[in-house]
């Protein structure tokens, strides 16, 4: 489980993202972030990489909350709230915003400038953790573009 290493309101973000492996399933279970069932959301469903990096893509309890990959798993959900301006890290991968958080076992990544976002929680384990963000490319240019860019 991916756990944050600063603030409550991180503590309760991350719980609700929260990887639990069923005890009669391998299927992962990912909460759905507050925006998932909304439309863009919904066609972002069906557009998850078969894999990020070298991990496969696993099952998971609802294939509307998000997407995992490997073990431990790597978790992206569609729906998060869109980031304000932040002093956090904002770096651009393959020309996507994605906004930084350390986690205490990982880092959250958020897109930044996409309304709904995309959260993509990555473990330490694949450090370093954004060489993985180039396979969610194709999936956040589907969000709708706000007004905010990393500068």
């Amino acid at each position: 489980m991916i756990a944050p290493a600063r603030t409550s309101t991180a503590v309760a973000l991350c719980a609700t993202a929260v990887v639990v492996l069923s005890g009669c399933s391998s299927a992962v279970e990912i909460a759905p972030a507050p925006l998932a069932t909304g439309d863009v959301c919904r066609a972002v469903a069906s557009a998850w990489p078969t894999k990020v990096g070298d991990q496969e893509r696993r099952e998971v309890s609802d294939a509307s909350a998000g997407a995992a990959y490997g073990d431990p798993a790597i978790i992206a959900r569609c729906g998060v709230a869109a980031l304000g301006p932040t002093t956090n890290d904002c770096i651009e991968v393959d020309g996507m915003g994605w906004v930084a958080e350390g986690l205490s076992d990982g880092t959250r990544f958020t897109t930044f400038g996409r309304e709904p976002a995309i959260e993509v929680l990555i473990p330490k384990d694949y450090a370093p953790e954004p060489l993985l963000l180039p396979a969610f490319t194709a999936v956040a240019e589907k969000l709708p573009k706000n007004s905010l860019a990393c500068r």
